[in-house]
């Protein structure tokens, strides 16, 4: 018996064009009192990365896959095929790495080995959404002689900020930047900048603020004014706006404001929307408008009956996607409000001020309501994998007994 231990060094997140390192741990776990028959030995270990996506057939129409390139190996056989027995298609893999050959481990021995792989860049985020799935995995295979594959699966968590891809590493070591007490060699300087563009982006992204101001209204005039301070966020952020409700002039004129809606309640959700492309579409809504999933991650309410001004802050989880597009599907995010408003100009919703004699009121029992929705679009980047690490932890260490 033998035991496999793969443990990710920093985490199960990372950002796409960062490099993954692994430490597997090959262990006998006999205790060194026993005899030397007792050795273990395997034929070889080898790793690679793969990205395997799946379609829902209800919502997504595919083309046939190629007949001639089966997804599962028979478990006599020698070839190392990461996603053998996993559904879907293997859209995206790196080159495969041998960690050892012919190794033997006598009782209690243990040997390590490192793996490093740069993720991809052109790979789509991971996503698991109602229509498509994107899963990236880290997958160690090992073989004793004369005996079946067994695959040890590191689920991995990969963010994909747009424009890296287009990024050149710099030639000049000036530009670089380097310390002359460390040594680097060329791929770890590779590694080090590109982590640090991609923080410089998303600061330079995220931090802009400047008011933007939208007027609210429906057939019969104008609701409120909703005020945002900026449309780029990165996940672990709040949204973080105000609203400014009319209310209707009534008879007692206050808060007077001529030709304009009262609203009663302003339900508020924060939400991604995933819509399969045209040609991909298998269900369609009504009059031929492709069907969209939407998804609430945040949900406010707001009662502003009485209410002049308020604020929200709807918080962006860390374990969402970021907003992307495939060639498949694309994922958006937007504020969705659905406003409550009063139907009957004039209603009486407050006791008068001045009474001439002590009186009972009483409010309306009933109130005609009419509701209408609104969406405004946002952005939503990455953020950096060490704080998507630490603030939703995965597992990153896996283990197989062979």
């Amino acid at each position: 018996m033998i035991e496999v231990v793969a443990e990710l060094s920093r985490g199960p997140v990372f950002l796409a064009g960062e490099a993954l390192e692994c430490v597997v741990t090959v262990t006998n776990p006999l205790p060194p009192t026993a005899t030397s028959a007792s050795s273990e030995a395997l034929a070889w270990a080898s790793a690679q990365i793969h990205c395997q996506f799946h379609a829902s057939e209800s919502r997504v129409a595919l083309p046939p896959p190629d007949s001639s390139q089966p997804d599962v190996q028979p478990d006599s056989q020698t070839v190392f095929l990461p996603h053998r027995g996993e559904r879907g298609q293997c859209i995206l893999s790196t080159p495969p790495k041998i960690l050892f050959c012919d190794l033997r481990l006598d009782p209690g021995e243990s040997k390590s080995y490192s793996y490093s792989e740069v993720l991809p860049i052109e790979g789509p985020p991971s996503f698991r959404g109602q229509s498509v799935k994107y899963v990236y995995k880290l997958t160690i295979g090992c073989q004793r002689v004369n005996s079946p594959i067994t695959l040890l699966r590191v689920p991995l968590r990969v963010l994909v900020l747009t424009g890296l891809q287009d990024v050149r590493f710099p030639q000049d070591e000036a530009v670089a930047p380097s310390s002359p007490f460390l040594e680097e060699d060329e791929g770890g300087k590779k590694d080090s900048w590109l982590a640090e563009l991609a923080g410089e982006r998303l600061m330079a992204a995220t931090s802009c603020r400047s008011l933007h101001l939208y007027n609210i209204s429906d057939g019969r005039g104008k609701v409120g004014t909703f005020g945002i301070f900026k449309s780029v966020y990165r996940l672990g952020e709040g949204t973080v706006a105000c609203l400014q409700v009319r209310r209707e002039q009534n008879f007692w004129g206050w808060n007077a404001c001529i030709k304009r809606v009262g609203s009663f309640r302003v339900p508020l959700s924060l939400q991604t929307e995933e819509r399969v492309q045209p040609e991909y579409q298998r269900r369609r809504g009504a009059g031929g408008v492709p069907s969209v999933s939407h998804v609430t991650h945040a949900r406010h309410q707001e009662s502003c009956l009485h209410t002049t001004r308020t604020s929200f802050s709807l918080p962006i989880p860390l374990s969402s996607t970021p907003g992307f597009c495939t060639a498949i599907v694309s994922l958006k995010w937007r504020l969705h409000f659905e406003f409550v408003t009063s139907r009957e100009p004039g209603l009486v919703l407050l006791p008068p001020v001045e009474q001439p004699e002590p009186t009972t009121w009483t409010g309306p029992e009933q109130v005609p309501v009419d509701t209408f929705s609104w969406d405004l679009p946002i952005k939503v980047l990455p953020t950096s994998p060490t704080l998507a690490s630490y603030a939703a932890p995965g597992p990153s260490t896996s283990t197989i007994t062979i």
